[in-house]
Formats: C-alpha cells, sequence, structure tokens
C-alpha cells in the first residue's frame, strides 16, 4: 500500500529545470495543427495525437522523487530498461553494490530453475537392512533418508501439519510394513556442513525466517506458537502445534488485569528446541502467535512420522532417533520413497511469499548435484572427492551461471541463498541482467515468470499498488531486512511497452518510506503513456 502521506518536497529550482525540460521537449515533438476540411465526412481519420509524456519526463520524474528528503542520508540504485530493445530508461547507482536483502532470492532460485530445470523433484528415501517378512514385520531400523523435500508442509498441504508425514506413513505401509522391530531413523546426512549460515545474526534465528537447513525439513522447519492471557493472577496460556515430544517450554508468564502494561517476552535458546516465556500479559491482550524456528528438525521429523505410524497400525518397538554417520548404515534397501512435486512449485512457494529456509535449501542442492556430478567423473581417478559444503559448492554454481548470461564477475558478492544475510552485495544492473536473460533468454522463462509475486495479488505485493495501474502488471521479487527495501521485476507501461527494472534502498530506517519511494516510482512506469523503444 502507498503512503499518501508522503510529500516529496521538490526544490523551486528544479521545478523551473524540469519546467524547462518539458517545454523543450515539448518544442521538439510538436507538429502543426491541420487545416480543417470543409465539409468532410463525419467519419473521417482524424490526424495521430501526440503524447504530451516523454522519457525525458518520466526521467525528470524519477530523478525528482530521488532527491526527497526522506532519503537523502540512504543511498538508492535504480536501473530500469526496455525489455524489447535493451535501452536504458533509468539509471543512477545501477552499478554500485547495495546489501539486497531478499533480492538474492532472485539469483539462487534462477540459477536452480536453469540447472536443476523446473521438473526437478526432490527425493525422499526410506531404507531398511532387507524387505518385511510374510507377515509384515521389518527387521532392524527403519531409516529415511532425505534429500532437502521442503514441500513436507503446512505450505504444500493447507495447513495441514501431518499431510506430508502421513503420504510418507502411506508409502511406508504399501511396502508391506505391519511391525518395526527397530527405531525409526532420520538421517539427514545428504547435506555437508553446518546448517546454519555463518553470517546471519543471533536475534533472527528463534524465529521461522532464520530456520536452518536440513535434509529432512519438515513443516518448514518450525512450529506454530501462541501465547494467550489466562484467568488474572495465573500463568498465560501456551500453545505449541504440532504437539511434539521434542520441544519443551518453560512458562513463567503471568496475567495480569486489564489495563497492565504488556511485558511478554518470548526467548528461544540457541541451537535448543527449548522456549522461555516471561513477563506478563494483561486480561483481553491479544497476546502473541507466531513460527518459531525448529534446532535439529530431522529430530523433530522422526518423532512424529513414529507416532504417524502407529496410527497407522504399524507398530514400531524401539523409539526415534537422528542418524549418526560413523561408517555405511546396515539400512540399505529402499523399500520406499516419496517425490515431491516440481521444482517450478517448489520456486513459486519459494520467491511469492519470500522462504529463506526454501531458498537455502535449492542453494544446498545445487551444491550437492555438482558434488554428484563430479564424483562420477572422477571415478576411477586419484583426485580426491570435493570436500567442499554444499552451500559453498551451491553458490560456486550461482557465480559460474551468472557469469555465463554476462553478469559481471563482480557483479554480487554471496554469502547465502536468501538474502538474511547482511554481507551479501548486488548490484541493480547485475539483477536487471538476470531479469532480461531469464525473460528472453532462457528455455525455462514461464517458470521464472509464474514464481514471482504480482502486484495486488499474491505473495510479498499482495498489499501494494491495490487499485492502481501496476495491479496485476508489476511482477517480480521483494526484498525487506532492517533499513533495506528492494523491488526488482517486470512492468508493462500504459503506452504497452515492457520493462524491467531494479531498484534498491538502503540506509533508510522507516519500512514505508523506502516502500513508498520504490512504488512512487513503479508507478511513474505503468502509467507512462509515451514511447520509450
Amino acid at each position: 500500500m502507498i503512503d499518501r502521506s508522503l510529500t516529496l518536497v521538490v526544490p523551486t529550482l528544479v521545478l523551473f529545470v524540469l519546467s524547462l525540460a518539458g517545454f523543450v521537449e515539448a518544442r521538439q515533438i510538436s507538429v502543426p495543427k491541420p487545416t480543417p476540411t470543409p465539409n468532410a465526412p463525419p467519419n473521417a481519420v482524424k490526424p495521430p495525437t501526440v503524447s504530451s509524456q516523454t522519457i525525458t519526463d518520466l526521467q525528470a520524474k524519477i530523478r525528482a522523487r530521488l532527491s526527497s528528503p526522506i532519503v537523502r542520508r540512504g543511498q538508492v540504485g535504480v536501473k530500469i530498461v526496455s525489455l524489447n530493445t535493451g535501452k536504458v530508461v533509468f539509471e543512477e547507482n545501477g552499478e554500485k553494490y547495495f546489501m539486497p536483502a531478499s533480492n538474492m532470492k532472485n539469483f539462487t532460485v534462477a540459477t536452480a530453475l536453469e540447472k536443476l530445470t523446473p521438473d526437478y523433484r526432490f527425493v525422499t528415501s526410506v531404507f531398511a537392512p532387507s524387505m518385511p517378512d510374510a507377515n509384515g514385520v521389518l527387521k532392524g531400523d527403519l531409516r529415511i533418508y532425505g534429500r532437502g523435500d521442503v514441500s513436507i508442509s503446512t505450505s504444500f498441504s493447507e495447513g495441514n501439519y501431518y499431510k506430508g508425514l502421513d503420504d510418507l506413513a502411506a508409502r511406508i505401509s504399501a511396502a508391506g510394513v505391519k511391525r518395526i522391530e527397530g527405531s525409526i531413523v532420520a538421517d539427514d546426512s545428504y547435506f555437508k556442513g553446518y546448517p546454519i549460515p555463518g553470517s546471519w545474526e543471533w536475534d533472527d534465528l528463534q524465529w521461522y525466517y532464520g530456520a536452518e537447513v536440513s535434509a529432512l525439513p519438515l513443516n518448514d522447519n518450525a512450529v506454530d506458537l501462541i501465547v494467550r492471557p489466562g484467568p488474572v493472577g495465573y500463568s498465560c496460556t501456551v500453545n505449541l502445534t504440532p504437539y511434539n515430544p521434542v520441544y519443551r517450554v518453560k512458562n513463567l508468564c503471568m496475567t495480569t488485569p486489564a489495563g497492565m502494561p504488556r511485558t511478554l517476552k518470548i526467548e528461544k535458546l540457541l541451537g535448543q528446541n527449548q522456549l522461555v516465556i516471561t513477563g506478563t500479559l494483561p486480561l483481553g491482550n491479544s497476546g502473541f502467535s507466531s513460527p518459531v524456528s525448529v534446532s535439529r528438525p530431522a529430530e523433530l521429523f522422526a518423532a512424529l512420522l513414529k507416532q504417524r505410524l502407529e496410527l497407522k497400525g504399524i507398530t514400531v518397538a524401539g523409539q526415534y532417533r537422528t542418524f549418526t554417520a560413523t561408517g555405511s548404515p546396515v539400512e540399505s534397501i529402499e523399500i520406499a520413497k516419496m517425490e515431491s512435486p516440481p521444482l517450478s512449485l517448489i520456486a513459486a512457494k519459494t520467491m511469492k511469499p519470500s522462504q529463506n529456509m526454501y531458498t537455502e535449501t535449492l542453494l544446498w542442492t545445487l551444491g550437492e548435484e555438482e558434488r554428484k556430478r563430479i564424483n562420477v567423473l572422477t571415478i576411477g581417478n586419484t583426485a580426491p572427492p570435493l570436500q567442499q559444503d554444499s552451500s559453498a559448492l551451491g553458490i560456486a554454481q550461482i557465480k559460474s551461471f551468472l557469469t555465463s548470461i554476462g553478469v559481471a564477475a563482480d557483479g554480487i558478492i554471496q554469502y547465502d541463498g536468501s538474502g538474511l544475510s547482511r554481507h551479501n552485495l548486488i548490484t541493480p544492473a547485475a539483477v536487471v541482467q538476470l531479469y532480461v536473460y531469464m525473460s528472453k533468454q532462457s528455455r525455462f522463462s514461464q517458470a521464472w515468470r509464474d514464481s514471482l509475486t504480482i502486484g495486488g495479488v499474491d505473495g510479498t505485493l499482495a498489499n501494494r499498488f491495490k487499485g492502481t495501474a501496476a495491479a496485476g502488471n508489476i511482477r517480480g521479487k521483494t526484498g525487506t531486512i532492517d533499513q533495506v527495501s528492494a523491488l526488482s521485476g517486470y512492468v508493462t507501461t500504459a503506452g504497452g511497452e515492457q520493462l524491467v527494472l531494479s531498484i534498491v534502498v538502503n540506509g533508510v530506517a522507516v519500512t514505508r518510506e523506502r516502500t513508498g519511494l520504490i512504488d512512487e516510482i513503479v508507478l511513474d512506469l505503468a502509467n507512462f503513456k509515451g514511447k520509450i523503444d
């Protein structure tokens, strides 16, 4: 939504210069009035009218917005080009570095679509020492080997916490399993490296957007927390969904009379599945509701899968645990497997809501697919297998792709896949180059466009541009973290011309001032009736 209370103050001298520029441009394009023809037929073709808007007017309007006092201490990077001709419509600091926030996802998801293809599917395998016997008894442990299927999630099942697990349980049952004499073992050893990027800030880690990467993700590696007032003088009520044996809650929050201050504080202990809830909630207060992250999500996966198997009538004699990679696993026969939806759908579920953990999983998957490719090529050679972490290999794949499409070697500096790291740097020019390639040259341009959020319609742009010329028009990727906002994408002008844009604002403290500036520029483009090409 655009904050209409913002007033862009333009100095008198700038207004005079802009008026003069418009006067000169109008003189250049003016045409003499045709002499009226007496008794002209009523349906005579009228001479073409000349638009009063010119590209010079558009440029002047954008430049005036960038001179607004609200961004005078910040930095703004803008690049806008014609998708048809590549003509630069406007550029300001296009080759300068900016912190991108979630605009970093553009590079990760585009590379995943290009290198993995939109038809790529993640596979979760179920291994055992042998097939079940004639009575359905499985000797030994049941090992679940994950490869990063983020679709085992409420996001893909209309909020159902258990659907993905139930689908997997159904496949285990279909393999003839009725009793498991061992334990449920969650094996997330597919990915290599520490599950949290080292440059993420610690206070992001307790929330869903700072969830760690796992080869066995479940429900976005988060659980839903609700804290509400109870009776006055008693503890607050706390609900954690789905209920599970892995998470612990220490509830020290007290309910106070209505009108008293709210002092609620929620803290997840670093690296632990334990919440400490303190402070007070006054009676009648709305309380708190938000997903909190899960540490070691494979453990939660094993615990809940064991429950779902037992509800399906499959007895599990053992417990649940995670796999410890201390040699080759005994459970080596694949008795069942489950595939994800195609990457094209996962890409949309990643980009539209700006899902960090999904993006990191795509980055790590790029790395592991490259490791697999190299290791196959080196079979029989003396070269040692690749030792880098999954994320490092994935970042190398993104750099290779960007170089191949003409992005400058130093066009981006990447520390993670999602943009939550404050160490990432991009240039608006690099983003525009990527968007032009994905639209005009990529084999998978439709899957790419389908992944982008649409102004006034869905994702992170659902509540912006409603009722304007940009609604249902601007299609792209946002980015927001503290003091950073960005929007890159495609927009069609009122004159019917397609543009590619990237706007990044850094160092402006108030979010609505950053997004307000971006949205006004997008509307200038969407409302432009003149000719660009």
